[in-house]
């Protein structure tokens, strides 16, 4: 009952991130469609778990010719695990990044449960949500599959390894805070978003 009230309210929390889309103008991923992006995502077929790392640290050039934008530096940790219980792949994601003149790290993370196409087949995405309607983004991969793009409304924020449920804190899209283009790098460079020791293990494995 809980997972298949996840489900929409996921679908609800990517559709908000589509910002001036309006939902009618994405279709559900083919299971075919969605095998084939995770490939994409992961650099191959992924086996029980996997990762993939984007990262961006803004420049001076780039923040003075968008005075607007509020994030100086991110980093996006996407990750598949098959569960024992369904044998299906799971992904979720963690985003870690600095404000431009705000001190501290803040994270974010959720579970992506839909992976959609746009309906003239020129992008496909991971529909995310961050749990107890803390919105939620889309994840789509450049054509050469070398950067993630990443498109969010509002997502509920906390310091780093500091969520609490009354944390009310979020980051929301402005005009240059709505969409992040962020490059794939290795996995290592994601090791300060891993959940544990054994995924820490994971991230640094060559």
């Amino acid at each position: 009952m809980k997972f298949a009230l996840i489900l929409p309210i996921a679908f609800a929390a990517f559709i908000g991130a589509a910002r001036a889309e309006e939902a009618g103008d994405f279709r559900e991923a083919t299971p075919a469609e969605a095998e084939t992006f995770n490939a994409r995502m992961y650099a191959g077929t992924p086996g029980k778990t996997a990762y993939a790392c984007f990262v961006r640290r803004y420049d001076a050039e780039h923040l003075a010719q968008h005075p607007k934008q509020k994030v100086a530096s991110m980093k996006l940790l996407v990750s598949a695990e098959t569960y024992e219980e369904d044998k299906q792949l799971h992904n979720s994601f963690r985003i870690g990044f600095r404000y431009r003149h705000r001190n501290g790290d803040f994270d974010s993370s959720g579970s992506c449960h839909h992976t959609v196409l746009t309906k003239d087949g020129s992008e496909v995405r991971l529909g995310c949500g961050v749990d107890c309607e803390g919105g939620g983004l889309g994840i789509a991969l450049s054509k050469d599959d070398k950067s993630a793009i990443v498109r969010l409304e509002s997502i509920r924020v906390w310091l780093h390894n500091k969520a609490t449920e009354d944390d009310k804190r979020a980051l929301v899209a402005g005009s240059d805070d709505g969409i992040f283009r962020l490059e794939r790098t290795d996995n290592s460079e994601c090791a300060a978003l891993a959940y544990d020791r054994k995924e820490l293990a994971a991230l640094r494995h060559k």
